[in-house]
Protein backbone atom coordinates (compact mmCIF):
# COMPACT_ATOMS: atom_id res chain seq x y z
CA UNK A 1 0.00 0.00 0.00
CA UNK A 2 0.98 3.78 -0.87
CA UNK A 3 0.21 6.60 1.27
CA UNK A 4 0.57 9.81 1.84
CA UNK A 5 2.92 10.76 4.90
CA UNK A 6 1.36 13.11 8.01
CA UNK A 7 2.83 15.12 10.86
CA UNK A 8 2.41 12.16 12.63
CA UNK A 9 4.92 9.99 10.68
CA UNK A 10 7.80 12.21 10.66
CA UNK A 11 9.77 9.89 13.08
CA UNK A 12 9.66 6.89 10.43
CA UNK A 13 10.15 9.77 7.89
CA UNK A 14 13.79 10.66 9.27
CA UNK A 15 14.22 6.55 9.99
CA UNK A 16 13.99 5.97 6.82
CA UNK A 17 15.63 9.40 5.32
CA UNK A 18 18.20 7.97 7.87
CA UNK A 19 18.50 4.34 6.40
CA UNK A 20 18.95 5.85 2.84
CA UNK A 21 21.57 8.33 3.82
CA UNK A 22 23.73 5.26 5.38
CA UNK A 23 23.30 3.32 2.18
CA UNK A 24 23.78 6.04 -0.70
CA UNK A 25 26.02 8.79 1.61
CA UNK A 26 27.63 11.65 0.60
CA UNK A 27 31.37 12.05 -0.94
CA UNK A 28 33.54 12.57 1.74
CA UNK A 29 34.56 16.06 -0.36
CA UNK A 30 30.97 17.63 -0.01
CA UNK A 31 30.29 19.22 3.17
CA UNK A 32 28.04 17.69 5.66
CA UNK A 33 24.51 19.54 5.13
CA UNK A 34 22.49 16.78 7.19
CA UNK A 35 20.69 19.66 9.36
CA UNK A 36 19.85 21.26 6.12
CA UNK A 37 18.43 18.04 4.63
CA UNK A 38 16.65 17.17 7.85
CA UNK A 39 14.81 20.67 8.08
CA UNK A 40 13.92 20.66 4.10
CA UNK A 41 12.47 16.76 4.71
CA UNK A 42 10.40 18.33 7.44
CA UNK A 43 9.23 20.84 5.60
CA UNK A 44 8.29 18.54 2.51
CA UNK A 45 5.22 16.80 4.89
CA UNK A 46 2.27 18.84 3.83
CA UNK A 47 3.76 20.90 1.38
CA UNK A 48 5.31 18.54 -1.24
CA UNK A 49 5.17 14.68 -1.88
CA UNK A 50 5.84 12.51 0.15
CA UNK A 51 4.93 8.79 0.42
CA UNK A 52 5.47 5.60 2.41
CA UNK A 53 4.70 2.18 1.18
CA UNK A 54 3.47 -0.21 3.25
CA UNK A 55 3.50 -4.09 3.59
CA UNK A 56 2.19 -6.18 6.29
CA UNK A 57 1.55 -3.18 8.67
CA UNK A 58 4.89 -2.10 8.64
CA UNK A 59 7.19 0.83 6.13
CA UNK A 60 9.03 -0.49 3.78
CA UNK A 61 9.53 2.49 1.54
CA UNK A 62 9.98 6.20 1.29
CA UNK A 63 9.55 8.55 -1.69
CA UNK A 64 9.94 12.14 -1.73
CA UNK A 65 9.26 14.74 -4.43
CA UNK A 66 9.57 18.57 -4.59
CA UNK A 67 7.86 20.80 -6.93
CA UNK A 68 10.83 22.73 -8.88
CA UNK A 69 8.36 25.17 -11.13
CA UNK A 70 4.66 24.04 -13.06
CA UNK A 71 6.93 21.80 -15.19
CA UNK A 72 9.22 19.30 -13.36
CA UNK A 73 8.67 17.28 -10.22
CA UNK A 74 12.13 16.33 -8.67
CA UNK A 75 12.64 13.06 -7.09
CA UNK A 76 14.93 13.87 -4.15
CA UNK A 77 14.48 10.55 -1.87
CA UNK A 78 13.55 7.06 -3.42
CA UNK A 79 14.30 4.12 -1.13
CA UNK A 80 12.96 0.71 -0.43
CA UNK A 81 14.35 -1.21 2.11
CA UNK A 82 16.42 -3.95 1.57
CA UNK A 83 13.87 -7.01 2.43
CA UNK A 84 10.75 -5.35 0.17
CA UNK A 85 13.68 -5.21 -3.12
CA UNK A 86 12.77 -6.50 -6.08
CA UNK A 87 9.14 -6.73 -4.88
CA UNK A 88 8.28 -3.59 -7.04
CA UNK A 89 7.97 -1.57 -4.26
CA UNK A 90 9.80 1.43 -5.59
CA UNK A 91 7.90 1.10 -9.23
CA UNK A 92 4.71 1.75 -7.03
CA UNK A 93 5.73 4.47 -5.91
CA UNK A 94 6.90 5.85 -8.66
CA UNK A 95 3.34 4.96 -10.53
CA UNK A 96 2.13 6.81 -7.72
CA UNK A 97 3.92 9.80 -8.11
CA UNK A 98 3.52 10.26 -11.37
CA UNK A 99 0.03 10.27 -11.23
CA UNK A 100 -0.09 12.80 -8.54
CA UNK A 101 2.05 15.16 -11.15
CA UNK A 102 0.00 14.55 -13.75
CA UNK A 103 -3.16 15.66 -11.79
CA UNK A 104 -1.55 19.25 -11.28
CA UNK A 105 -0.54 19.22 -14.86
CA UNK A 106 3.64 18.85 -14.41
CA UNK A 107 4.59 17.67 -17.40
CA UNK A 108 8.89 16.24 -16.14
CA UNK A 109 10.18 14.14 -13.67
CA UNK A 110 13.46 14.07 -12.87
CA UNK A 111 15.97 12.19 -9.94
CA UNK A 112 19.44 11.45 -9.32
CA UNK A 113 21.71 8.38 -8.96
CA UNK A 114 25.26 7.53 -8.73
CA UNK A 115 27.12 6.77 -11.63
CA UNK A 116 28.58 3.99 -10.36
CA UNK A 117 25.09 2.47 -8.83
CA UNK A 118 24.88 0.28 -12.69
CA UNK A 119 21.60 -1.69 -10.70
CA UNK A 120 19.46 0.87 -10.64
CA UNK A 121 20.56 3.74 -13.70
CA UNK A 122 19.40 0.08 -15.53
CA UNK A 123 15.83 0.14 -14.12
CA UNK A 124 15.62 3.67 -14.15
CA UNK A 125 16.39 3.65 -18.01
CA UNK A 126 14.40 0.68 -18.33
CA UNK A 127 11.14 2.58 -16.84
CA UNK A 128 12.14 5.76 -19.30
CA UNK A 129 14.65 7.92 -17.80
CA UNK A 130 17.08 8.91 -19.45
CA UNK A 131 20.25 11.46 -18.66
CA UNK A 132 19.90 15.17 -18.62
CA UNK A 133 22.96 16.13 -17.04
CA UNK A 134 25.87 15.07 -15.83
CA UNK A 135 27.98 15.87 -12.82
CA UNK A 136 31.33 15.47 -13.30
CA UNK A 137 34.41 15.46 -10.74
CA UNK A 138 38.07 14.94 -10.35
CA UNK A 139 41.02 15.79 -7.65
CA UNK A 140 42.23 19.30 -7.83
CA UNK A 141 45.87 18.32 -7.78
CA UNK A 142 45.34 15.69 -10.37
CA UNK A 143 43.36 18.03 -12.57
CA UNK A 144 45.88 20.81 -12.29
CA UNK A 145 48.68 18.43 -13.62
CA UNK A 146 46.72 17.22 -16.72
CA UNK A 147 46.13 20.63 -17.48
CA UNK A 148 49.34 22.32 -16.87
CA UNK A 149 50.51 23.21 -20.65
CA UNK A 150 53.95 21.63 -20.84
CA UNK A 151 56.73 24.66 -22.00
CA UNK A 152 58.65 22.66 -23.85
CA UNK A 153 60.13 23.76 -27.51
CA UNK A 154 58.03 22.85 -30.57
CA UNK A 155 60.15 22.19 -33.64
CA UNK A 156 59.76 19.32 -36.80
CA UNK A 157 61.14 18.73 -40.07
CA UNK A 158 59.54 17.80 -43.63
CA UNK A 159 60.99 15.22 -45.43
CA UNK A 160 60.46 14.78 -48.99
CA UNK A 161 60.70 11.40 -50.57
CA UNK A 162 62.75 12.58 -54.00
CA UNK A 163 66.28 13.61 -54.74
CA UNK A 164 64.63 16.72 -57.04
CA UNK A 165 66.21 19.09 -54.19
CA UNK A 166 66.08 22.14 -56.21
CA UNK A 167 62.25 21.47 -57.20
CA UNK A 168 61.63 21.11 -53.35
CA UNK A 169 63.05 24.68 -52.42
CA UNK A 170 61.18 26.10 -54.96
CA UNK A 171 58.11 25.00 -54.09
CA UNK A 172 58.77 25.23 -50.38
CA UNK A 173 59.58 28.82 -50.93
CA UNK A 174 56.25 29.52 -52.26
CA UNK A 175 54.50 27.79 -49.47
CA UNK A 176 56.54 29.55 -46.87
CA UNK A 177 57.25 33.06 -48.40
CA UNK A 178 60.89 32.36 -47.19
CA UNK A 179 63.97 30.60 -47.78
CA UNK A 180 64.48 27.06 -45.96
CA UNK A 181 66.99 24.92 -44.65
CA UNK A 182 67.21 22.42 -47.41
CA UNK A 183 69.45 19.21 -46.94
CA UNK A 184 69.69 15.79 -48.71
CA UNK A 185 70.05 12.31 -47.11
CA UNK A 186 69.56 8.93 -47.19
CA UNK A 187 66.85 9.42 -50.46
CA UNK A 188 64.69 12.04 -48.54
CA UNK A 189 64.91 16.25 -48.52
CA UNK A 190 64.60 17.60 -45.48
CA UNK A 191 62.95 21.22 -45.18
CA UNK A 192 63.33 22.89 -42.41
CA UNK A 193 61.86 26.60 -41.22
CA UNK A 194 62.08 29.01 -38.20
CA UNK A 195 57.89 29.08 -39.41
CA UNK A 196 57.56 25.67 -38.98
CA UNK A 197 58.95 25.13 -36.08
CA UNK A 198 57.20 27.20 -34.09
CA UNK A 199 53.88 26.07 -35.72
CA UNK A 200 53.08 22.28 -36.41
CA UNK A 201 49.89 23.52 -38.34
CA UNK A 202 52.38 25.03 -40.73
CA UNK A 203 54.93 22.00 -40.89
CA UNK A 204 52.00 19.93 -42.04
CA UNK A 205 50.73 22.66 -44.29
CA UNK A 206 53.79 22.39 -46.21
CA UNK A 207 54.01 18.51 -45.72
CA UNK A 208 51.01 18.56 -47.46
CA UNK A 209 51.30 21.07 -50.32
CA UNK A 210 55.12 19.27 -51.31
CA UNK A 211 53.13 16.00 -51.60
CA UNK A 212 50.64 17.32 -54.04
CA UNK A 213 53.54 19.17 -55.82
CA UNK A 214 56.22 16.73 -55.73
CA UNK A 215 53.26 13.78 -56.64
CA UNK A 216 54.64 11.43 -53.88
CA UNK A 217 55.66 10.61 -50.36
CA UNK A 218 56.34 13.35 -47.68
CA UNK A 219 56.27 13.30 -43.98
CA UNK A 220 55.96 15.75 -41.29
CA UNK A 221 57.80 14.78 -38.27
CA UNK A 222 58.17 16.74 -35.45
CA UNK A 223 58.06 17.49 -31.10
CA UNK A 224 55.99 19.64 -29.79
CA UNK A 225 55.68 21.11 -26.45
CA UNK A 226 58.78 18.99 -25.64
CA UNK A 227 56.55 16.38 -24.70
CA UNK A 228 54.72 14.58 -27.42
CA UNK A 229 55.75 13.15 -30.66
CA UNK A 230 53.42 13.94 -33.77
CA UNK A 231 53.81 13.02 -37.68
CA UNK A 232 51.78 13.03 -40.56
CA UNK A 233 52.50 10.91 -43.45
CA UNK A 234 51.45 12.27 -46.95
CA UNK A 235 51.17 10.20 -50.31
CA UNK A 236 50.39 12.61 -53.32
CA UNK A 237 48.33 15.15 -51.03
CA UNK A 238 46.62 13.17 -48.96
CA UNK A 239 46.65 12.37 -45.34
CA UNK A 240 47.67 8.45 -45.25
CA UNK A 241 48.42 8.08 -41.64
CA UNK A 242 49.03 10.40 -38.10
CA UNK A 243 50.62 9.63 -35.40
CA UNK A 244 50.39 11.36 -31.97
CA UNK A 245 52.24 9.69 -29.43
CA UNK A 246 49.81 10.82 -26.28
CA UNK A 247 46.35 10.93 -28.49
CA UNK A 248 45.00 13.24 -25.58
CA UNK A 249 47.37 15.80 -24.93
CA UNK A 250 45.58 18.38 -26.37
CA UNK A 251 41.95 17.48 -24.84
CA UNK A 252 39.60 14.68 -24.71
CA UNK A 253 38.89 12.22 -27.90
CA UNK A 254 36.11 9.44 -28.71
CA UNK A 255 37.62 6.16 -28.86
CA UNK A 256 37.75 5.99 -32.60
CA UNK A 257 39.56 9.09 -32.54
CA UNK A 258 42.22 8.48 -29.81
CA UNK A 259 42.90 4.79 -32.10
CA UNK A 260 42.95 6.75 -35.23
CA UNK A 261 46.09 8.60 -33.70
CA UNK A 262 48.21 5.10 -33.52
CA UNK A 263 50.69 4.92 -36.02
CA UNK A 264 49.92 2.43 -38.76
CA UNK A 265 53.01 0.41 -39.31
CA UNK A 266 52.10 -1.24 -42.91
CA UNK A 267 51.36 2.22 -44.48
CA UNK A 268 54.26 3.25 -42.91
CA UNK A 269 56.29 0.45 -44.43
CA UNK A 270 54.92 0.70 -47.43
CA UNK A 271 55.43 4.09 -48.28
CA UNK A 272 58.54 4.83 -46.62
CA UNK A 273 60.38 1.39 -46.47
CA UNK A 274 60.39 0.97 -42.89
CA UNK A 275 60.64 -2.13 -40.76
CA UNK A 276 57.29 -2.70 -39.72
CA UNK A 277 57.89 -4.48 -36.88
CA UNK A 278 60.52 -1.80 -35.66
CA UNK A 279 57.86 1.23 -36.13
CA UNK A 280 55.23 -1.11 -34.11
CA UNK A 281 57.53 -1.24 -31.47
CA UNK A 282 58.75 2.63 -31.56
CA UNK A 283 55.87 4.42 -32.45
CA UNK A 284 53.75 3.31 -29.34
CA UNK A 285 51.05 5.99 -27.72
CA UNK A 286 50.31 6.14 -24.21
CA UNK A 287 47.72 7.99 -21.51
CA UNK A 288 50.78 10.56 -20.32
CA UNK A 289 53.90 11.73 -21.65
CA UNK A 290 55.18 10.61 -18.51
CA UNK A 291 54.53 6.58 -19.36
CA UNK A 292 56.77 7.28 -23.03
CA UNK A 293 60.70 8.09 -23.76
CA UNK A 294 60.88 11.73 -23.21
CA UNK A 295 60.15 13.44 -26.15
CA UNK A 296 63.93 14.54 -28.02
CA UNK A 297 64.45 10.63 -27.78
CA UNK A 298 60.94 8.78 -29.08
CA UNK A 299 61.59 11.88 -31.67
CA UNK A 300 64.93 10.07 -32.95
CA UNK A 301 64.12 6.84 -32.76
CA UNK A 302 60.99 7.09 -35.13
CA UNK A 303 63.19 9.67 -37.50
CA UNK A 304 65.97 6.93 -37.30
CA UNK A 305 63.47 3.96 -37.64
CA UNK A 306 61.87 5.69 -40.73
CA UNK A 307 65.14 6.25 -42.11
CA UNK A 308 65.23 10.27 -42.18
CA UNK A 309 67.33 12.54 -40.87
CA UNK A 310 66.03 13.75 -37.25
Amino acid sequence: MIRTATADDLPLVRQLWEEFESVVPDKPWRPDDTDEHRAALDAAIGQDIVLIAEENGGAVGLAVLTRRGPKLGFVDILYVRPSARRRGVAAELVRELTTRLAAEGVEMLELEVLASNEAARAVYERWGLHPVELTLGARVDELAARLESPAGPTYGSVHVQTDDVDKVRRDAVKVLHAEPDVQVGNGWVRVRSEATDADPERLKLLARELSFTIAGVTLALGVERGSVVHYHLFDRGSDVDEYLSVPEFYGPLPPGDVYALGANPTVVARLTGADARRVRELAKTAASAAELPPAEELYRQIADALGVEA
